[in-house]
């Protein structure tokens, strides 16, 4: 049975690692051409070396790119056209929470800076860099390749709701990826690119768990996880591939939300979890 992404190309952002790499894998499996991109060349192509281990009829190829650089995302995106003639799956899926990251009082104007320039800038021009590739994608209707493409931004929970631990930066720039998803969405509705947001829950990566560096960090959270646990890379990967592919036609503009039902959550449930989470694709 052929895959969801079946003769596509895919450019994932921030693919040496966490979400992007298990999106990678999954991408792939569902028989994607994939680039992964990432500032940490060594991570990327290890990702790509798994790749073509588990799936040898696909082709994999990794790129470093620093996101905060427009020339790095222009040149990532050229270079998937030029690669595997196309691009249908746009994933601008890296960003950065610095631990320095504070309150208005305690956040350093470099701190903000840095986040932005990752964060919502380096989305914008993902944006950008696919809007005009997808425009020129060839038709094959015998494959099911049309022109047009998906992009995923990967957003936040903390975009939707407040939080009394404080990482500003990082929250009014995920905040204003929301604001950028829905606006471009509307904008090319109508050349067949279909544009949303993805909003994780807390997960148990180490972006995330490299700043909740203390037990006592880590528990403030989990008081308020409804699931009484973080989530994991791989299930954001699914909500991900669901957003890129025809399974999602007609959405578009949403703020997808893979939280574990944290943005819904009043008092949280007592007992413990019965199902384990699901495993990693790594």
């Amino acid at each position: 049975m052929p895959g969801r992404l079946q003769h596509r190309a895919a450019l994932v952002t921030g693919a040496g690692s966490g979400i992007g790499l298990e999106t990678s894998l999954l991408f792939a499996q569902e028989g994607a051409n994939v680039l992964l991109v990432d500032v940490n060349l060594a991570a990327a192509e290890k990702a790509a070396s798994i790749i073509a281990e588990r799936f040898p009829g696909i082709k994999a190829a990794a790129f470093k790119a620093d996101v905060a650089k427009e020339q790095d995302i222009k040149a990532a995106v050229d270079k998937t056209v030029e690669l595997f003639g196309r691009l249908d799956v746009m994933f601008n899926n890296a960003g950065i929470m610095h631990p320095e990251d504070d309150n208005a009082l305690n956040t350093e104007e470099r701190i903000w800076d840095l986040t932005m320039q990752i964060n919502v800038k380096g989305v914008w021009w993902g944006c950008k860099y696919a809007i005009l590739a997808m425009r020129n994608n060839p038709i094959d209707e015998a494959k099911g390749l049309h022109a047009g493409g998906s992009i995923v931004n990967t957003a936040s929970f903390v975009a939707v709701m407040g939080a009394a631990t404080p990482q500003l930066a990082y929250t009014a720039s995920k905040g204003a990826v929301l604001a950028m998803t829905r606006e471009l969405a509307m904008v090319h509705a109508r050349e067949g690119i279909r544009i949303n947001a993805i909003c994780p829950g807390p997960l148990k990566t180490p972006l995330l768990m490299d700043f909740l560096n203390t037990q006592e960090k880590r528990d403030r959270r989990l008081v308020h996880l409804p699931m009484g646990r973080f989530g994991e890379a791989v299930e954001v990967a699914k909500g991900a591939l669901f957003l890129a592919s025809d399974d999602s036609s007609y959405v578009t503009g949403t703020d997808f939300m893979v939280d574990g039902g944290l943005s819904s959550c009043y008092v949280t449930p007592l007992g413990e979890q019965v199902l384990a989470p699901p495993s990693s694709l790594v």
